[in-house]
């Protein structure tokens, strides 16, 4: 019997630690897999529901580790996994944490350190799909971190949504949600703002959040669809302007400034988007293509 299995008592056994939505909702889809799911919270009200479902509440934090080999945490930021596990380090030693939670690459690779310094592994993970979708057939989430250890929990990770694994470095997984999400949401805003534009002019936002969807929607589709791939290009530093020029798409930033400032509307999404332009004309790009703006974004001055 290896250290895991006289420490956990069950092989298949996973402990989840923060039980905001998330937590709860990959709680529940764990026990629908007939896994032996241990929860903590700290505020153990929290866990009620889930322990009703299935789940056994542990007192503690050392309790909830000692429980699993594998444990999944779903918290604020990584400051809360040092405030729930420092008094608890001594039972790190041959775990695997998976910490779902959100900050900066940079505090996750030091967290993977500071695993590895108490002899657990670790993966971080960033969950793509809000608490209600987590275990649907649209539900996916990055991992990175040792490649060996994704291999030996991926079936157990599998229920929460499909694993993408993007490789060793434990800060990867955490960019690619932060990088999402900066995608998300200024989407969001964008949204926000185009809907008071035309709030202005009397329509409704029943009326209009419907039509600007669609455009979102076309977004994916110009990028991935002919000569308009920019990927490739990008990665090569080619940006062919015989389409959609900085120019072009610099003066549409322009009226869309002008527009809001005619309203009254809030001008900080649309200064920064027609920043992106100015600075790409200024530096000699007007006649490429619009995705010379990433220059500045990469090198700003």
């Amino acid at each position: 019997m290896n250290e895991q299995t006289r420490n956990t008592g069950q092989d298949d056994a996973v402990t989840v630690i923060g039980l905001g939505p998330m937590g709860r909702a990959m709680t529940r889809t764990l026990l629908a897999t007939g896994r032996p799911v241990t929860v903590w919270n700290r505020t153990p009200g929290r866990a009620d529901g889930v322990v009703a479902d299935g789940a056994t509440r542990a007192a503690t934090p050392r309790e909830a580790l000692d429980a699993s080999a594998l444990v999944i945490l779903s918290l604020t930021d990584y400051r809360a996994m040092y405030d729930i596990l420092g008094d608890a380090t001594g039972s790190l030693a041959g775990r695997t944490l998976v910490n779902l939670s959100s900050d900066t690459p940079d505090r996750t690779r030091e967290a993977a350190a500071w695993a590895a310094g108490h002899g657990a592994a670790f993966l971080t993970g960033g969950v793509m799909t809000p608490a209600p979708m987590v275990g649907t057939e649209a539900s996916y989430v990055y991992y990175s971190g040792p490649g060996e250890v994704m291999e030996r929990h991926r079936a157990a990770l599998a229920p929460l949504g499909a694993p993408r694994y993007l490789g060793d470095d434990p800060g990867l997984a955490q960019m690619m949600y932060q990088a999402q999400l900066a995608v998300f949401l200024t989407t969001l805003s964008a949204l926000m703002h185009a809907t008071a534009m035309l709030g202005t002019a009397g329509m409704k936002a029943e009326e209009s959040l419907p039509e600007l969807l669609a455009a979102a929607g076309t977004i994916g589709d110009i990028m991935s669809a002919g000569e308009e791939r920019p990927g490739a290009a990008l990665d090569a530093g080619e940006h062919p302007g015989h389409l959609s020029t900085v120019t072009m798409m610099g003066a549409t930033a322009d009226h869309i400034v002008e527009t809001s400032t005619s309203l009254g509307l809030d001008l900080a999404l649309p200064l920064a988007v027609q920043a992106h332009y100015r600075h790409a004309v200024e530096d000699g790009h007007g006649s490429d293509n619009w995705t010379r703006i990433i220059d500045r974004i990469r090198a700003p001055r």
